[in-house]
Order: C-alpha cells, then structure tokens, then sequence
C-alpha cells in the first residue's frame, strides 16, 4: 500500500518537495528561455533538469538508507547516501559542460533577439520557489542528518544565486541593448556549477572513504570522554567515521584490570549514553575494554601492525 505523504520522515518529504519543484521549474525555465531567447535561462533549464534527477536519486537513496542492517549488509545501508551525493557531482559537471557549448555558440552566432520581461518573470519564480524548498531541506538535513538532503539542500541554494545571476544578464541586456551579456553569465554559470561539483564531490569521497569527523566533533567526543567516569582510567585508539546519518566511534577503555567483565560492561555502556549525549545524529559506538597495564598500548599497536602486515582481521574477545 502506498504511504501518503504524512507518512514518510522528514528527510523523504524534503526529497519529495525538491523533485516536484525541480519539475515544475524545468518545465517553466525552458519553455521561456526556448520561447523568448535566453541562452543564460536555456542554461538554467538545463540545470533544472539535472536537479530533478538528483533529487530522485536523493529521494530513493534517503529510502534505501533508512533500511536496517542485515546480514549482508552488517552496517546499514547509510554509505547509499554518499553515493546519491556522488552521482549529483556528476550530473552538475555534465550541465555545466552543456551550458558551455551553447554559451560559446552563442557567442559567435548573430546576435538573437531575447525577450528580457517574460525571462525575467520565470527567472522571478525560480529564485522564490527554490528559496522556499532550500529552507525546507535544509532544516530536514539538520533534523535527520542526511548527507543527501543536506547536498541537495546546499545546490537548491545554488540555484537562487544562479537565478539572480540569469536575471542580472537579462537586465544588462534589456538596458544596454547587448546580447552579449547572456552567453558571458551563463559561462560564469558553468564555472559556478563546476565549482559547486568539486565541493559535493569531494564531501562524498570524504565519507566513502571514511575520514575521520571534523575537528569540532572530535573535541566534543574527547570532552565528554574527559569527563567523570568512574572506572575509566584512559582511553587510546580513538577512530570515527561518518556512514549516512550514523556517526561511528571506536576506542578501546583503559580500566582496573581487577574490574569484573560485568562492571565493565556497565562502564562501556555509560560512556555509550554520554556521547550519544555530546554528538549530534544516530551514534554507534564500538567500545573495547583493556586492562590498564604498563605495556597494553604497546601490545596492541604491534597486534595492529601484525595483522595488517598478513592481510588478517583482529577480533578481540
């Protein structure tokens, strides 16, 4: 049975509003710029028209990323994410070269006669209904801690400035006479989109492959460990990663080595809560127990070193 749309969480629902406003600006964007000559809304068009494929890809990826982990895949779905974030990249740069090529025609064509008032009108909608949209997806991201929204949200954003970029053309040209104003903007158009790829691209490999968190969330996790917690002598082997909207923290705990397994348990489980506490979105935590011995921190460093010198995999129990 399908979900009606008070069903879905609010990431979903932003992914929803993002694909129908892309659709309808599309359609509005390149019927004026192919009816009343804009090579600069052309452009913009087209940029709807990728949108709209990214915001379906963000809209089934936020879906799949809500799965459960299963057996085949242990740590959740979450990386679907980076990879819808991945794919917009793409898209971006692909428009960006289309509006190349046809600004560059342009520019050596005869000078084509564009209508600035009905240009300027859809150019109008387009920077209020992605204004609208951005504010929505973005406060979902914040809410829900998707990558893929809070990417879709950032380029929706994009979109306002290129509208008030195309609309800034379309003055030039009305008031000056000279078409040559809309081929150079949508050129800066381009340029503007390959930028805004670089970013998203490199947030997504960032995340695929599992850099550690920013620095202010390390801080954040390094206070809360500072902290009181009776038991906890130390801590060592700090590592984090981002999956989705999961932050992943693993360490290993420094305690009495006469602490019994039960009382061990219970400490791990109370610096569990407290981070959970300290660090914004869904945290899993992989906490290891060492005694606190003279040499454990040495030991385990070389049981690292062994097992990734013979391709081995480490479990302790």
């Amino acid at each position: 049975m399908a979900q009606s749309f008070r069903e879905y969480d609010v990431a979903s629902k932003a992914a929803i509003l993002s694909v129908v406003s892309n659709a309808a600006l599309m359609v509005v964007k390149l019927a004026f710029a192919l009816l009343f000559g804009s090579i600069a809304l052309l452009g913009d068009g087209v940029d709807s028209a990728e949108d709209l494929l990214a915001s379906a890809l963000v809209f089934f990826t936020v879906r799949l990323a809500l799965q459960p982990a299963d057996e085949e895949h242990p740590y959740g779905h979450g990386k679907a994410e980076s990879l819808a974030s991945l794919s917009q990249a793409g898209l971006i740069a692909g428009g960006a070269l289309f509006i190349t090529v046809a600004a560059v025609r342009r520019l050596f064509a005869e000078d084509p006669e564009v209508h600035v008032g009905p240009s300027l009108i859809a150019v109008g909608i387009t920077a209020v209904v992605n204004l609208l949209v951005a504010g929505y997806a973005h406060r979902a991201a914040r809410i829900s801690g998707s990558v893929a929204v809070a990417s879709d949200a950032r380029h929706l954003l994009t979109n306002v400035v290129q509208a008030v970029a195309v609309g800034a053309a379309l003055v030039l040209v009305g008031v000056t006479g000279n078409h040559i104003f809309d081929p150079l903007v949508a050129l800066l158009l381009a340029l503007y989109l390959v930028w805004i790829a670089f970013g998203i691209l490199r947030a997504s490999l960032s995340e695929l492959l599992d850099t550690s968190l920013p620095q202010a969330t390390l801080d954040a996790i390094q206070e809360c460990l500072d902290t009181s917690h009776p038991g906890l002598r130390g801590y060592h082997a700090l590592r984090t990663r981002k999956s989705g909207r999961e932050t992943h923290i693993d360490m290993h705990a420094l305690v009495d080595r006469a602490m019994s397994v039960s009382e061990a348990h219970v400490l791990s489980e109370a610096i569990e809560a407290d981070l959970r506490r300290h660090v914004d979105g869904a945290v899993v935590t992989n906490i290891h127990i060492d005694p606190d011995e003279p040499d454990i921190m040495d030991r385990d460093a070389h049981m690292a070193d062994h097992a990734a010198a013979h391709g081995l995999h480490v479990h302790h129990h």
